[in-house]
């Protein structure tokens, strides 16, 4: 599939990659798919969010705000009955003190090599060949992988995206007028 891609939509893809690993993601997330979009500057795909009047730092700002949410809440959790205090000294009572410092999350290790594109993200790029094929287009451009992450089932992008008022259809009819007058990439 990604022979079909343009130079632009491959950078954004290694971009993602980038974006996941300086994140510290084990996976590819489809937000950073977004990000990789505005990382790409004069490609259609960045050309039609800035359009849309959404900036790279709110979207950045957006992630952040999600992320936090990621690590363990310890008041959520002990609504479940855990007790993370518990659960470290349990873990340093099994493998000695400091166990759980030794792992690579909390070393703040970066993943090496290839990282893999989580169930959303995957979906977001499958969805992308469909919308260029519904264009007749014979390419998947940046602007075929920002209409794949307006999809419903495309998780945080989506949600970002939509909360800033961004939406498939008015992004299909801005893609469809953007095609009218440029080249795409």
């Amino acid at each position: 599939m990604f022979e079909k891609f343009t130079e632009s939509a491959r950078r954004a893809v290694v971009l993602a990659q980038q974006d996941a690993r300086e994140r510290r993601q084990g996976d590819i997330r489809t937000e950073n798919v977004l990000i990789a979009l505005y990382d790409t500057p004069s490609s259609p795909g960045a050309l039609l969010l800035r359009g849309a009047g959404v900036t790279r730092a709110e979207v950045d700002a957006d992630i952040v705000r999600m992320r936090r949410g990621d690590g363990p809440d310890p008041e959520a959790l002990a609504t479940l009955g855990i007790d993370l205090d518990e659960v470290r000294r349990q873990a340093e009572e099994a493998f000695g003190p400091g166990a759980l410092d030794r792992t690579r999350a909390a070393r703040g290790g970066s993943p090496r090599g290839h990282i893999p594109f989580d169930r959303s993200a995957k979906k977001t790029l499958e969805l992308s060949l469909r919308e260029a094929l519904r264009l007749k287009h014979r390419h998947i451009g940046t602007e075929h992988l920002l209409l794949g992450l307006l999809h419903t089932e495309t998780g945080a992008a989506h949600h970002i995206l939509n909360a800033r008022g961004v939406t498939l259809d008015g992004m299909r009819a801005a893609v469809e007028e953007f095609g009218r007058g440029a080249a795409s990439g």
